[in-house]
């Protein structure tokens, strides 16, 4: 599919749909604590949404159960909320969620610790990936291309001693929830697709203490690391202006 730029007007249909995915990102990551599980998550996302007159972008997409996806400690992405999942002190759990108003998606993601405790190499990997997406933001500049946008977050992650997930990557956004072009959290600078003015990227690091495989659950949606060590995750929507990128989703 031709990647798609969108007009100012474009922009501001999905500022505003980004501004529904923030309220939902910070009333579930503000819920977080040992004993809650992963479905009270999923019922105050849910309704967030409902009171928005948005629609969620994730459930019903391929079947998918849920809102939210609710990834715990050596899950990478797609976790299913669930009341059998409690959260533990000492846990980490990626929140994730998109939503669609007026034609128009948006689609961000936390890791949040819960609880007070966190050892320090979790915390490290959770410092590491927020500013890992940090970095690749400020590359989605025009004239940029996507191996500058990748770059910017492998050589961060694997200079602190952390691995990046290849399987599973950003992409654009706008009238669909996935498209044209995927935006690998990996490559070299100057190389792949330029861009351009009016393009939206759904940057996503997703970053794991050990190696970089992944693989998927038998319920064929939750992604975990090959090792069983921690993974963390962060996205936001980013718009590349005249004026530099524009986050949607802050």
């Amino acid at each position: 599919m031709p990647i798609v730029c969108k007009s100012p007007l474009e922009i501001e249909k999905m500022r505003r749909s980004g501004r529904i995915v923030r309220q939902v990102l910070d009333a579930a990551a503000a819920l977080v604590r040992p004993g809650v599980t992963t479905m009270d998550l999923e019922r105050v996302a849910e309704e967030i949404i409902r009171q928005a007159a948005a629609k969620a972008a994730f459930k019903g997409y391929y079947d998918y159960p849920c809102v939210l996806c609710t990834s715990l400690n050596n899950e990478i992405v797609h976790g299913i909320p669930s009341e059998k999942r409690v959260l533990q002190q000492g846990d980490i759990v990626s929140i994730d969620t998109g939503v669609v108003l007026d034609g128009y998606y948006a689609d961000a993601a936390v890791t949040v610790p819960v609880g007070d405790d966190l050892n320090g190499e979790l915390k490290k990997l959770l410092d590491v990936t927020r500013q890992s997406l940090d970095r690749a933001i400020q590359q989605a500049r025009v004239g940029n291309t996507l191996g500058d946008v990748g770059a910017a977050v492998q050589e961060l992650v694997e200079s602190n001693g952390f691995s990046v997930v290849r399987e599973f990557v950003g992409h654009g956004i706008g009238t669909r929830l996935h498209e044209d072009p995927q935006v690998p959290n990996y490559g070299r600078r100057g190389y792949g697709t330029r861009l351009r003015e009016g393009m939206v990227l759904a940057i996503e690091p997703m970053v794991n203490v050990g190696k970089p495989g992944a693989r998927v659950l038998d319920d064929r949606w939750t992604a975990v690391t090959e090792d069983g060590s921690y993974s963390a995750h962060f996205e936001h929507c980013v718009a590349v202006t005249s004026n530099g990128p524009e986050i949607l989703t802050a």
